[in-house]
């Protein structure tokens, strides 16, 4: 094999070289950008809302612990649990012997009294006949003065004993009404159309009303139920009385049950058991969380509700039907309100790129006005243009529930918005880099 001389060979390689160098440099001014790889989301229309989301308690609208205020024993008991009552029904009935002889001795004192103002009413009558005669015979000196006197003095004192008696009447028929409404009390009765939701006493179980007031039983309202639900510090002064709310429970919860706030109470509910030294205090205040009871009433008609069920409570604070929505990690940075942002429309892709400059220039110079810009409502978002590449765009948003966000100016429905990307190239560099590194050079000879 005949070999070349190596000036020769040497000119073949230098030549070969500065065409591998040609090529390359044609290669790399006339190659395309790297499409991105985007995770986009298209802009969409949908119902928005914004709210305060908390844990409730369904509580009974009224409750009341029907009690005794008669002592004795339960003779009779009425009534069981879950039975719905109206507002006068027996419930249950008391020995009522001590009762009934109270009555009796009161009746029998009142009438006694009566009878002795029936004797003193006959006897002003003879006095005021006597004192009469008596004052007709003075004026004709038939009579003496003492005489005279002694008849007006005895009228004037069975006047004075009718006084007494109708005042020891009165007394008396108090009396009667104690016993007659002590002997009602052995008669108890709801004083409310509800539920019995529980039954505390049981037939033959000896009451003392004297030392308590001892509850029979517990009367529950549950044609309309009271939902408590706990919003914290950090919400509550979002809410107030008239806001729309909604709320689902356990046991249903694609079924909504809509209501209106009705009150906010204005301190935690913990205040009643709070201890009042000062160290406990600020050791409570520091380590627990602090809640204020919001209330609303829901119509409860067939029953489904119950009391101690777990309510999701969402205070409505704002909506938006058929809106354009984003997700809100599509977002970029705040800017001004009225700045066109570095992503401004124009007529083609180089003056774009110049404005966008421009306008990149212009922000550096100028220094943003802190309270404007936390008041701005506008942002930078990453919009796919019609060659694929993603473009800055300034939009204006409105309700943001922290996973959509409400679009009122810059976009259009079905434009694509990125939410992240990795371009071709990172990911090709990613698949060849080894745990090693790339290799370096070529085989040698």
């Amino acid at each position: 094999m005949k070999l070349l001389p190596t000036s020769r060979r040497n000119r073949l390689l230098l030549a070969a070289a500065i065409v591998a160098l040609i090529a390359g440099g044609v290669f790399w001014a006339t190659r395309k950008p790297a499409t991105p790889s985007m995770a986009t989301s298209p802009v969409s229309r949908g119902d928005l809302e914004q709210t305060v989301d908390a844990t409730g308690v369904i509580d009974a609208y009224k409750l009341v612990s029907v009690g005794a205020q008669a002592s004795g024993q339960i003779k009779v008991l009425k009534v069981q649990l879950g039975d719905v009552v109206k507002q006068g029904d027996l419930i249950a009935e008391i020995d009522s012997v001590t009762q009934e002889n109270s009555l009796k001795n009161a009746e029998a004192a009142l009438e006694n009294i009566r009878a002795q103002r029936a004797v003193q009413t006959a006897s002003l009558k003879e006095s005021e006949l006597a004192f009469a005669r008596q004052k007709e015979m003075l004026a004709a000196e038939a009579t003496s003065r003492a005489d005279y006197e002694s008849a007006e003095a005895n009228l004037a004192s069975t006047r004075a004993q009718i006084r007494a008696l109708d005042a020891q009447i009165r007394q008396r028929e108090t009396e009667l009404g104690t016993a007659q409404a002590n002997l009602g009390y052995t008669r108890i009765t709801a004083p409310i159309d509800g539920t019995v939701v529980a039954v505390v006493a049981e037939e033959g179980r000896t009451v003392n009303a004297n030392q308590s007031a001892p509850t029979i039983v517990k009367l529950a309202r549950l044609d309309l139920v009271t939902v408590n639900a706990e919003i914290s510090e950090a919400d509550v002064v979002k809410i107030k009385p008239g806001m729309p709310v909604y709320f689902t429970i356990l046991g249903n919860p694609d079924h909504k049950y809509q209501a209106t706030l009705r009150t906010v109470n204005p301190a935690p509910a913990s205040i009643s058991t709070d201890s009042t030294s000062s160290s406990s205090s600020s050791s409570s205040s520091s380590s627990t969380a602090v809640y204020y009871n919001a209330l609303f009433d829901v119509e409860n008609p067939d029953g489904t509700l119950r009391i101690d069920m777990t309510a999701q409570v969402s205070v409505m604070l704002a909506q938006a039907k058929d809106a354009l929505l984003i997700p809100t990690v599509a977002l970029g940075p705040k800017v001004p309100e009225g700045s066109r942002g570095p992503g401004a429309n124009t007529a083609n892709g180089e003056q774009r790129a110049a404005r966008s400059k421009q306008e990149g220039q212009r922000q550096q110079r100028r220094q943003t006005d802190a309270a404007a810009l936390a008041k701005s409502n506008s942002y930078v978002v990453r919009v796919v243009n019609k060659d694929g590449q993603p473009e800055p765009r300034t939009i204006k948003v409105g309700l943001n529930n922290g996973s959509n966000v409400q679009v009122l100016e810059g976009l259009k429905e079905g434009e694509l918005v990125v939410v992240g990307e990795v371009t071709a190239g990172e990911k090709s560099s990613s698949n060849q880099r080894g745990p090693m590194g790339p290799m370096m050079g070529g085989p040698r000879r």
